[in-house]
């Protein structure tokens, strides 16, 4: 069976609703931007477990609680354990790990599934 991901031409990044390069925004507004993204036409949102140490993955959460879910394509990443300054960032890819942290995610989310789930860096030390 052959399953085909259809998604807007433009994407939504979530990252900085919880800060990174900028102050966090608070949670209304942040939930704001994301229906508003929905209804200007963007139905892809992308976001990771470790985007604002799991705050980010809550945020759009709570925001998908009021749009049609089934309208939506979602993406979220793992992988990075803790950022490593300035030196870079530790990653881990182990099955068992990739597992926990999936179902830590769909928790976060809430929700019942994540259509694309993916690795934010490569953890070398795990073979292909």
């Amino acid at each position: 069976m052959t399953y085909i991901l259809h998604v807007s031409k433009l994407g939504f990044g979530c990252l900085g609703l919880t800060g990174y390069y900028n102050d966090p925004v608070p949670e209304q507004v942040g939930i704001s931007v994301i229906k508003h993204a929905f209804d200007k036409g963007i139905t892809f949102f992308d976001t990771s477990a470790v985007y604002g140490q799991n705050a980010n993955e809550v945020l759009v959460g709570k925001a998908l609680k009021e749009l049609p879910r089934d309208k939506i394509q979602l993406a979220t990443k793992f992988g990075v354990v803790e950022n490593i300054l300035p030196g870079g960032i530790k990653v881990k890819g182990s099955p068992e790990y990739v597992r926990s942290c999936c179902e830590a995610s769909l928790k976060r989310l809430n929700v019942d599934y994540i259509d694309i789930y993916y690795q934010l860096r490569v953890d070398t030390t795990v073979p292909i």
